[in-house]
């Protein structure tokens, strides 16, 4: 579990724009409940469903755990169900979802960028498209890390000697094709590497990745930023970008004049931005009132004081969008993602 100063890292960086997908969304759509009338209360006398696609512990199901205790403790929706259904990256249950639930206007299931991912490279017959948006809910900047005594000291020396031998520089992250693996793709695609040329070392968990960087086995490390903030705060690893759009600083309680934990990317002048982010989308062919319905509820949950200290909690940052905007984030990542998979090879 996150330590609480997680929360005022990452709460420094509500302002920012986190991904060029964000960007490329035009004014912001009011959200839909706001355009309707639904009853949440009617509509959540029906217990509501939440699949995790992933095997207990990680990422989708923590979050989708977390919003069950706090719609049930805000009384947003009195039983809320969460299951697991585990199996490549998500399209096993993206698979489920579509094909068993089709129709089911109380059930949802929790996502992210990396399943856009495991979708292109597991060549999913089912797709998000078979999907209706919801909502997205959280996300969390990466950040790209050297040991200590390095000699990268700077973003410029690691890109530099990255330019001059894309093969001699390892990069140790996360699974194959996943978040971490995106990143590095859009750095070289950025500075004019192949990403063909790229040494990527996946790792199954954060501490084999931070071992393998520590003990020299790679070159730099990526991650998201709270993985490793206590490494980064201790001095065993020096942090060189993140992937946000301004600086991310470290604080206490309340927010303190501190050293950045490093600039970002563009600040370096690297035009990269990237978020890894999670959200909800619910079955295909739900009602025009369940989707509006499902919306609401997750409105009032965003909105809730207990949403806002979980995220605290585990240093997640805002990052709600519903309905049709939502839609269209998806959109732009699916284009961005399979197009950087594509030239890592990873998908044809």
């Amino acid at each position: 579990m996150r330590s609480p100063r997680f929360g005022t890292l990452l709460l420094v960086l509500i302002a920012m724009v986190l991904a060029p997908a964000v960007a490329a969304v035009s004014a912001p759509l009011m959200p839909v409940s706001a355009q309707t009338t639904c009853a949440v209360e009617g509509f959540t006398d029906s217990p509501i469903e939440i699949m995790a696609p992933a095997a207990p512990g990680g990422g989708w199901d923590t979050t989708a755990r977390e919003m069950q205790r706090v719609l049930q403790e805000e009384g947003i929706a009195p039983t809320v169900e969460v299951y697991n259904v585990e199996g490549a990256g998500g399209t096993v249950g993206i698979a489920q979802l579509v094909n068993d639930e089709a129709g089911n206007d109380h059930h949802l299931m929790m996502m992210g960028l990396v399943m856009i991912g495991a979708i292109a490279t597991n060549a999913s017959p089912v797709t998000l498209e078979q999907t209706t948006p919801i909502s997205s809910l959280t996300a969390e900047f990466e950040v790209i890390v050297v040991p200590a005594d390095s000699e990268y000291q700077t973003l410029d020396d690691l890109i530099a000697a990255f330019q001059a031998d894309p093969t001699a520089i390892s990069w140790g992250g996360g699974s194959a094709g996943g978040t971490d693996h995106i990143l590095v793709g859009l750095i070289a695609q950025a500075t004019g590497v192949d990403p063909t040329q790229i040494n990527y070392v996946p790792f199954s968990g954060g501490g084999e990745a931070l071992a393998a960087i520590l003990g020299g086995q790679v070159s730099a490390g990526v991650s998201g930023v709270g993985e490793w903030l206590d490494q980064i705060e201790s001095g065993e690893l020096r942090a060189l970008a993140v992937s946000g759009v301004a600086a991310a600083e470290a604080g206490g309680a309340t927010p303190v004049a501190s050293a950045p934990i490093a600039p970002t990317l563009q600040e370096q002048g690297i035009d990269v931005e990237l978020a890894n982010w999670r959200g909800l989308v619910a079955p295909p062919e739900i009602s025009d009132e369940g989707r509006d319905c499902l919306i609401a509820m997750v409105e009032q949950m965003v909105a809730s004081e207990g949403w806002t200290q979980t995220r605290e909690q585990y240093g997640w940052q805002d990052f709600a969008m519903f309905g049709d905007e939502f839609a269209s984030l998806l959109d732009t990542e699916r284009e961005r993602v399979t197009g950087i998979l594509t030239e890592l090879g990873l998908i044809a």
